[in-house]
């Protein structure tokens, strides 16, 4: 019988922390370290140096101390334990797709001033203190770009001890900035407003001072495009993390679709799976956010597409078998808490195919084991981690019957 180094950190856990042979954990360490009686850790091969200076203070990031390979592995880890969990089993666990550093095409950052002193960047981990950040592995570069000016506009509109919202996303038009928490007062502040959004070419620049957001900039209409149609984007609306992430999800289900039959797309959303996937097929459209549903029926009617939007509650008001028998395949991008109230009703269903697009693995396998004890099998899962180096997992399952 081999004995393993009861010191040896052989795999990562997941909130992060590396746990040793015999249990112990440790925060920053990687698969192959060496975890000392006195709490020393020893680099093993696969401990990398982190590629940005605010790692680990910034919460941004949980793992840049993991190299390509353990990382890896630990997207798919994520996603095979909490499938073990609840005793289901993938016929096919798929290789991980990984984003490339700095494509993040969207962020939630805080901004606080004090004086003359403006910070803007992600909280500390396991903290309110906001980490400055003078540089971001993962941030696409145009929207990184933006904070060192968004500093001085910040000294005009943000209160002193106070903290604002700084919510960006990539557009078909450009950055599209929404600054919530902010006092515009005079002519000076608006006019400074005006300046920015000029200055760095931005799509739409709206402003929330606690009334609801306002545009103060917006040339033309902001769209974003599934499909190579073009959709009303709502300000900071859900898009997927990453450009290649969503083409990673959008294929996966694409390759799983039967070739012909109408489709129903669940948690539609702006329509990243219904534009991307429906140019030669019937495809309905269920959502509840009134305006993202509006924009996509919108995009549908003006493309002259086969949809029906529907704005509908699937928490409170799932499709039932009887409505779900009419389809081909059924797509669900439900949020972090899963579907269950629909998959129940999806579960004594006869639809051939389910392709379940999920960014939480342990709702996606709670959610399995009733799709599986209803009759489905689960095909495959392909793991995708847009948010590279954070904990946060994504992945796609197909179920057939």
């Amino acid at each position: 019988m081999i004995q393993t180094d009861p010191d040896l950190i052989i795999r990562v856990a997941a909130k992060g922390d590396g746990v040793t042979a015999d249990g112990r954990h440790a925060p920053l360490t990687a698969p192959g370290d060496r975890l000392l009686a006195d709490g020393e850790i020893v680099p093993g091969p696969h401990h990398a140096d982190p590629p940005c200076i605010h790692f680990p203070s910034c919460g941004g990031c949980q793992l840049q101390h993991l190299d390509d390979a353990s990382y890896a592995d630990f997207v798919a880890a994520r996603v095979a334990g909490a499938l073990a969990g609840q005793d289901v089993t993938a016929q096919t666990l798929l290789p991980p797709h990984i984003s490339p550093p700095m494509t993040r095409r969207r962020a939630s950052l805080r901004a606080a001033r004090a004086g003359k002193n403006i910070t803007i960047g992600f909280a500390e981990a396991g903290s309110h203190s906001l980490i400055d950040l003078s540089m971001c592995a993962v941030l696409d570069p145009r929207l990184f770009r933006l904070l060192a000016p968004l500093r001085s506009l910040l000294r005009t509109i943000l209160p002193d001890k106070r903290a604002a919202h700084v919510r960006m996303s990539l557009t078909d038009q450009g950055v599209d900035l929404l600054l919530e928490g902010v006092r515009v007062e005079g002519l000076a502040a608006d006019e400074a407003l005006g300046d920015f959004a000029r200055r760095h070419e931005l799509a739409r620049l709206m402003i929330d001072q606690g009334d609801g957001p306002q545009a103060r900039w917006e040339p033309e209409a902001v769209t974003v495009s599934f499909g190579g149609v073009p959709v009303g984007f709502p300000s900071f609306s859900f898009l997927q993390a990453t450009p290649d992430g969503e083409a990673t999800l959008v294929g996966a289900v694409r390759d799983a679709l039967p070739a012909t039959g109408a489709i129903a797309d669940l948690f539609c959303g702006l329509g990243t799976f219904a534009l991307a996937l429906g140019a030669t097929r019937p495809v309905y459209a269920a959502e509840g956010a009134r305006d993202v549903l509006l924009s996509l029926k919108s995009a549908g009617q003006r493309t002259q597409r086969r949809m029906v939007a529907d704005h509908r509650d699937l928490f409170r008001r799932p499709l039932t078998p009887e409505e779900l028998n009419r389809f081909a395949a059924i797509i669900l991008d439900p949020p972090r808490a899963g579907a269950r109230e629909q998959v129940m009703q999806a579960a004594s269903s006869t639809v051939p195919l389910i392709a379940y697009v999920s960014c939480n693995p342990g709702s996606f396998a709670r959610d399995a084991a009733h799709l599986i004890a209803g009759g489905y099998r689960l095909e495959s899962v392909r793991p995708v981690g847009q948010f590279r180096w954070s904990t946060h997992v994504e992945l796609v399952g197909i179920f057939r019957r």
